[in-house]
């Protein structure tokens, strides 16, 4: 009886949770943690690299915050080390945005921005390795 009352409330205290809460796994199996507001952490690439951060950051983008194509996704918390998280935002109020000329230093420098339709481009990796 124990039992079924704990998995009944641990049932309950799942569905109590905010959809935005809870950690999105983007189309290349990359996962994104929500933040406050608009934004969003992702830890790793997936193997993919940046190219693999900023895919999960325009598919979470899409999905969650139902930003549209032109939507900018900011780099608002750098990655240090290769094992830090990058924190995005669709909000530059904090930040002076940057452009982006190498996909792969993005992720280290605050302000680099790239439009969600850009980011998306970079998921088509992960289909074609995928696909094999």
């Amino acid at each position: 009886m124990i039992r079924i009352s704990c998995i009944a409330a641990t049932l309950a205290a799942m569905a109590a949770t905010p959809v935005l809460a809870q950690t999105f796994r983007a189309e290349n199996r990359v996962n994104v943690t929500p933040a406050a507001g608009t934004a969003f952490q992702i830890t790793s690439g997936g193997g993919y690299g940046a190219r693999g951060t900023w895919c999960a950051a325009s598919d979470y983008a899409q999905d969650v915050l139902g930003a549209t194509g032109t939507t900018r996704m900011y780099v608002t918390g750098p990655r240090t080390s290769t094992s830090d998280p990058v924190t995005f935002d669709l909000d530059a109020s904090a930040i002076t945005p940057q452009s982006v000329l190498i996909v792969g230093s993005s992720l280290r420098q605050a302000g680099a921005n790239l439009t969600v339709d850009h980011a998306y481009q970079f998921c088509y990796d992960a289909r074609i390795t995928n696909s094999r």
